[in-house]
């Protein structure tokens, strides 16, 4: 039977009740009316008209008139036909007698002995009628009793089915929605042994069928994957237990997922006991671990003893994003994303730390063994320049600038080579003092100006008057000046011009060098401090080393400075550096 029949059946037999109640009450209130009726139609009609009678004999004397005579007389009439109680036929007739003999031409005793009947009959029909109406009035009761009963009694079985009925019938409905509830609850466990069974032949039948086949397609799903994936989740194990990197990979809320046999060596940790645990608790034992986590500056080099020697690790973090769907109010679906964790991996450089350190030695070995020969040629060449020593033809003139640029390429190049070992070796020296930034730039220019007038560049310097000082090695920050104009005036046009900018800003005074030359790709622009990376330039000669940049970023930074560069195709580039004022 289908739910809907049911429900119109169930309050079908509802409707039956409370009509059937109300036809009862009905029909014992329409009784207790009639009988209530019955006694104020016939007996008071009767108790009227004795009245009347008694009132026309008792206020009036013998003999009575005409008019007395035929309001009696008519009352008598009105009693007659109005006579329905047992014995008032009876004293109806005695009182019609008495009546006759009173209008009788009779002596005057005989008519007061028929005044007395008269009285006696009226007395008894009255009574007669009371004696009606009291009876009637005990049955009227018994009557509104038994009603009372009966209505009390179809009120309290009309309770009793209807409480029945609104106890168990939502129940009909409640029960199989509570038990679909459940067996949802237990699928959401993942609990596919779950099932559904109703016999009503109803929609809820149908449903849990439905239901049951659902979860059939859920099992054979779940038992088809769960293979897969627990093979996958050994591959991916295996893998990272033979990963030649450490890694550790903690979920969401900060718990320990998977760690490598590397990292738990690494770490002091036991791989079993500290997985599912919160690295917030790890970390206050491990200071490591502490490290790894929460890094308190931006090297990404860490060095750990590890095997009796000092090994070095870059640590790598990723954060694991995976996509997730909303649904908004108009049932549309917002892509976004959401941290699932992050993996934490430490590679091991300290192979590739020894090459850097021994190319460095190597470096700074072979560059201060070639400054000493370049310083010799150099000397030889101011020599044969010098007109004592004899006279050259143009062509070895112009052979001996040759080798004088060359020279003084190579001996710029063993410089900065020189430098850079420093920076690289920890052994940068700075030699720090107070001086004005006006100071600075001068050098710079005086330096360049040669090289400016050549090509036919103006140097045009906007300087801000009363700039405060700054503490900077006055030397090598002015070479990092030279190396900007230098850079400058080599991509600058001839008969253009050169600006530098000195100004404060903040607690910093600004330094920077804008030319108008091609300009720089912004996607090399990243790169440019970078060691001996070198700007393509269309197939012209590259006359750098691509380490002026790297190496004025390292002495900028080792006087808690910043450097960076601003340019775009078409419109120059401008090189600037920042240097904080003495307080």
């Amino acid at each position: 039977m289908k739910i809907k029949t049911k429900l119109r059946l169930g309050f079908g037999f509802l409707f039956i009740i409370v009509l059937s109640f109300g036809l009862i009450a009905l029909f014992f209130l329409n009784e207790l009316s009639n009988k209530s009726k019955v006694i104020l139609k016939d007996n008071y009609k009767s108790l009227k008209y004795v009245a009347a009678m008694r009132n026309v004999i008792d206020q009036n004397r013998l003999p009575l008139s005409s008019t007395q005579l035929a309001v009696f007389k008519e009352n008598l009439q009105n009693e007659g036909l109005n006579i329905t109680e047992h014995g008032e036929k009876v004293a109806f007739q005695k009182l019609e007698a008495a009546f006759n003999l009173l209008t009788s031409p009779q002596s005057l005793t005989i008519k007061e002995n028929s005044i007395k009947n008269l009285r006696v009959a009226l007395q008894n029909i009255e009574q007669v009628n009371l004696k009606a109406i009291y009876d009637k009035n005990e049955l009227a009761n018994e009557t509104a009793s038994r009603a009372n009963l009966y209505i009390m009694i179809a009120a309290t079985l009309s309770f009793i089915i209807l409480f029945t009925f609104i106890v168990n019938f939502p129940g009909f409905v409640a029960n199989p929605l509570a038990e679909f509830s459940a067996a949802i609850k237990q699928i959401s466990r993942k609990n596919y042994k779950q099932r559904l069974h109703f016999e009503n032949e109803d929609e809820f039948t149908e449903l849990a069928n439905s239901f049951n086949g659902m979860v059939v397609k859920l099992n054979e799903w779940e038992n088809s994957n769960l293979s897969k994936i627990k093979s996958e989740k050994s591959r991916i194990e295996a893998i990272i237990a033979q990963m030649q990197d450490a890694i550790i990979g903690l979920n969401e809320k900060g718990e320990v997922l998977f760690l490598n046999h590397l990292a738990a060596k690494l770490m002091s940790l036991d791989e079993d006991k500290v997985i599912g645990q919160n690295v917030a608790e790890l970390i206050q034992k491990n200071e490591l671990l502490k490290r790894i986590i929460k890094p308190e500056t931006n090297d990404n080099t860490l060095k750990i003893y590890t095997d009796d020697k000092e090994s070095y690790f870059l640590l790598e973090n990723r954060e694991i994003i995976i996509p997730n769907y909303e649904e908004q109010d108009n049932s549309t679906l917002i892509a976004s994303s959401k941290s699932a964790g992050s993996v934490y991996t430490l590679k091991n450089i300290t192979q590739f730390k020894e090459l850097d350190e021994a190319k460095t030695n190597f470096i700074a070995t072979v560059s201060h063994e070639l400054k000493t020969p370049l310083s010799s040629i150099k000397m030889s060449l101011k020599l044969l320049n010098d007109e004592r020593v004899g006279m050259m033809n143009e062509e070895q003139h112009e052979l001996l600038n040759h080798i004088k640029e060359d020279s003084d390429r190579l001996l710029k190049i063993t410089s900065e080579l020189l430098d850079l070992s420093q920076v690289e070796t920890g052994n940068l020296k700075l030699t720090f003092a107070v001086t004005k930034p006006e100071e600075i730039v001068s050098y710079a220019i005086d330096a360049v100006k040669f090289q400016a007038e050549q090509k036919l560049i103006q140097l045009v310097l906007n300087c801000d008057q009363n700039l405060p000082n700054v503490n900077a090695d006055i030397q090598k920050t002015a070479w990092v000046m030279v190396n900007f104009l230098s850079n400058a005036l080599r991509y600058s046009s001839e008969k253009s011009k050169v600006i530098i900018d000195v100004f404060q800003k903040d607690n910093f005074i600004e330094f920077s060098v804008r030319d108008f030359g091609k300009g720089i790709d912004e996607k090399y622009q990243k790169r440019l401090f970078d060691r001996y990376f070198q700007v393509p330039t269309d197939g012209q000669n590259k006359s750098g080393s691509g380490l002026g940049l790297a190496i004025s970023k390292d002495f900028i930074e080792a006087e808690n400075g910043k450097i960076w560069v601003i340019s775009a195709i078409g419109e120059g580039s401008k090189f600037c550096f920042s240097l904080p004022v003495v307080e």
